[in-house]
């Protein structure tokens, strides 16, 4: 396996603590401080999963600079204060060679991308998770596009192939597959491990929310298969074997999520049901209700109704005790929307009425940090969807519209589907003009996002707009989308 190694000396000198942020979390617990910062981070629509390990990290110095996310978040917590003020060091004492040459970086042997050597470990990471034998340096994926460096050296590694440089780069636990490559067994495996398999899902739902699935999906399979062998390896605690097959299930459910969103039904299935298989093989509540959840999804798209409203029901009695009221409300749209494949206004309407009374409580510490993706703009979008399996195309129209307007613009493929969406409601509703203007948009979108349900759709538009050639902007659309490549 080829791959950029970052090994680092053990620091001579132990972390400094950062007394000044320990003062500002006063009585409270790691846990209730944690609870605090990530209730901030939703107040200026920031997404950081700060948890009580984090709070620990910066107290004891191990984080001498928070990334860009989690600095925007403490400065909103205390106006007025700077990053000085919260005890952190500067920014640039921490990055590049500079840090380095001072002795603060802790040791780590982890293959990571050229564009990640650079940064230290000390700038970073909400992610981290460590024993006393294992340091894995992770990022936080929902930095600005901007800010996150890492990102497009993923997104180019994904895109320009070779299976192994993609499996390097998308995996931090590139000793499991390196172990699997040359037939040497296994060690048994700790906390890095699992931390390391964490990250691998956070940056495969990173890159298909920015670049969509077409480019991804075959490169993942190297990391899925590592992670089923860290399973079959073993762990020392029961708490990690529990992190090992959460994992694992979730990165089983993200790379069929990239089957599913690049047209490929059938391995779709198949991963869904290896999640399934993992999550009941641990009893693991909330993965089996997010296998129950995208199983429900893939049946709608792949014309099974019935299934789909069976799998969202199953999926929520299994989330009904964890707790989320966000979780049952997109479990409820995923039911709508098999009602509305089975031509049932009135359930499909009764389930909208529930998912959207359930979304209306809020959020809650129980929603899973699978769900980011799930907020106002997605609940109108899947309702847009609904409408339009209905044939009431000016209220999917609307709804489509909202959701392009309402989505943030980290989710680039969002962006896109929305509008897609709202292309193809426009057309049918007899709006061929208006139409072709969304339509345009969404081929603008289409450099960045390489997702075949967004190029079966725009096709399918294509094919309704083709009698309105004449009508304003619509020949222009048609010849664009024409000479538009076609996925492999």
């Amino acid at each position: 396996m080829t791959s950029s190694t970052v090994t680092s000396s053990q620091s001579p000198r132990p972390p400094r603590p950062n007394l000044a942020f320990r003062q500002l979390r006063a009585q409270r617990s790691p846990g209730e401080f944690a609870a605090a910062v990530r209730r901030a981070a939703r107040e200026i629509e920031e997404r950081v999963s700060c948890d009580a390990r984090y709070i620990g990290r910066v107290e004891a110095g191990e984080i001498r600079c928070p990334n860009y996310a989690y600095e925007r978040v403490f400065l909103h917590m205390f106006p007025g204060r700077t990053l000085a003020d919260l005890g952190f060091a500067p920014r640039a004492s921490v990055r590049g060679r500079g840090a380095r040459d001072t002795g603060d970086a802790p040791a780590t042997h982890l293959a990571l991308p050229a564009s990640a050597a650079a940064e230290t470990p000390g700038a970073c990471e909400p992610y981290e998770m460590q024993d006393t034998h294992d340091t894995q340096n992770t990022r936080d994926p929902y930095q600005t596009h901007d800010n996150y460096e890492e990102s497009d050296v993923l997104r180019r590694a994904f895109m320009a192939g070779g299976a192994t440089v993609a499996a390097a780069s998308l995996s931090p636990f590139g000793l499991a597959y390196e172990a699997s490559a040359t037939g040497r067994p296994m060690r048994r495996v700790g906390a890095g491990e699992a931390g390391a398999l964490e990250e691998a899902v956070r940056r495969i739902r990173l890159l298909d929310d920015r670049h969509g699935a077409d480019g991804l999906y075959r490169r993942a399979a190297a990391p899925l298969r590592a992670a089923y062998e860290l399973l079959d390896a073993g762990a020392v605690r029961q708490a990690t074997a529990d992190r090992l097959h959460a994992g694992a299930g979730e990165l089983a459910i993200s790379v069929g999520w990239l089957a599913h969103d690049s047209g490929r039904f059938d391995d779709a299935r198949s991963h869904y049901a290896e999640a399934l298989a993992t999550a009941r093989v641990a009893g693991d509540a909330a993965l089996e209700a997010h296998a129950f959840c995208n199983t429900a999804f893939l049946a709608r798209d792949a014309g099974r109704p019935r299934e789909a409203v069976r799998a969202a029901q199953a999926a929520q009695r299994v989330a009904r005790p964890l707790g989320s009221p966000r979780l049952m409300s997109l479990l409820a749209l995923r039911e709508a929307g098999g009602w509305a494949g089975l031509a049932d206004r009135a359930g499909c309407e009764q389930a909208l009425a529930r998912a959207q009374g359930l979304y209306e409580r809020g959020p809650s510490e129980a929603d899973p940090e699978w769900m980011s993706f799930y907020g106002e703009a997605e609940l109108e979008g899947l309702e847009a969807q609904c409408w339009s399996t209905l044939g009431d195309w000016p209220r999917a129209a609307r709804h489509a519209r909202r959701a392009a307007h309402l989505q943030n613009p980290h989710f680039t493929r969002n962006i896109a589907l929305y509008t897609a969406e709202l292309t193809d409601d426009l057309a049918r509703g007899g709006h061929p003009d208006e139409a072709a203007a969304a339509g345009m948009r969404v081929l603008d979108l289409l450099d960045e996002v390489q997702s075949s349900r967004i190029q079966t759709m725009l096709a399918a538009t294509a094919r309704v707009l083709l009698p309105h050639r004449r009508a304003s902007g619509v020949s222009a659309f048609l010849e664009r989308h024409a000479g538009l490549p076609r996925s492999a």
